[in-house]
């Protein structure tokens, strides 16, 4: 595939591809990014000695609208048993990583990295793909994952809101992941998030939210629109079905009586002048 110079591309509408699988290429990156909409140009860097990709590429598509519908509908979908993450280009520069990485533990069988990253970029920019630690012979999930965050207030929330909720039918538990060299300490320090305050870079980007934020407009029962029928008045007795209920000092005036129709002369019949047949002919013998 055809990669010009990066300073000529459009960084705007140009994503970022990563996690991908050794067996992948540029062709297979075109085909499966044109369903999203015009491709200008796919290039995967490559590795000089072994002329190999390292795992990630990039995408220009025609226009901006182009790359933020190939976002939403490629990224954590699995190429080769691998999911791939996908955002833009321009975010994918960004140093965000701040240290607001948590662990989650408890995770049933059927949990994968799209199911984790659905859930949980609910509450902010996650910058890597979630890392489920799995069996390196059978690729079986081990329990437990990773997911860094750009923010702390992204993971604040993450563990407010999902720590002890139901995932696949398993209570999860989330707290912050321990860092790594360290004698037991977590992520999520005072230190760590004084020097993320200061980070300008970690506001800039806002939530994939999947869900409507906007509040749910309150429906009014038809049951509560219907007004009661008015009480009826003391010491008036129950009228019999089918009969409105009456005071007793207003009179009941029956309907006027229907006048009946005049009757018909002696001379009318219906019809009144019943067509006239011609005879039958006569039968015809044949010798």
């Amino acid at each position: 595939m055809a990669s010009g110079p990066i300073a000529e591309r459009n960084q705007d509408a140009t994503i970022y591809v990563g996690g991908l699988d050794e067996k992948v290429t540029e062709t297979l990156l075109w085909e499966l990014f044109v369903q999203a909409g015009p491709v200008v140009n796919v290039h995967m860097p490559k590795d000089r000695v072994t002329q190999l990709h390292q795992g990630y590429g990039f995408v220009e598509f025609l226009g901006e609208e182009d790359a933020d519908y190939a976002i939403k509908i490629m990224n954590m979908i699995k190429l080769y048993g691998k999911p791939i993450r996908v955002n833009k280009a321009s975010a994918h520069q960004k140093n965000l990583d701040v240290g607001a990485n948590i662990f989650i533990g408890n995770l049933d069988p059927e949990v994968d990295e799209k199911l984790l990253y659905d859930t949980f970029s609910a509450f902010g920019v996650i910058l890597q793909t979630p890392k489920i630690m799995r069996d390196p012979e059978t690729g079986n999930s081990k329990g437990f994952a990773f997911i860094n965050f750009a923010s702390f207030e992204a993971s604040d929330a993450a563990m407010d809101a999902m720590n002890g909720q139901y995932l696949c039918n398993r209570p999860i538990s989330v707290s912050y992941a321990f860092k790594k060299d360290s004698k037991g300490e977590r992520h999520g320090s005072a230190a760590e998030r004084l020097l993320a305050a200061q980070n300008p870079l970690s506001h800039a980007d806002r939530p994939h939210q999947l869900f409507a934020d906007a509040p749910v407009p309150q429906m009014i029962p038809m049951m509560n629109q219907m007004m009661p029928p008015p009480p009826l008045p003391t010491g008036i007795p129950n009228p019999p079905m089918g009969q409105p209920p009456f005071p007793p000092s207003m009179p009941v005036i029956p309907p006027p009586a229907l006048a009946p129709p005049p009757p018909l002369p002696p001379s009318a019949s219906w019809p009144p002048n019943p067509p006239a047949f011609p005879p039958p002919p006569p039968p015809q013998v044949y010798f």
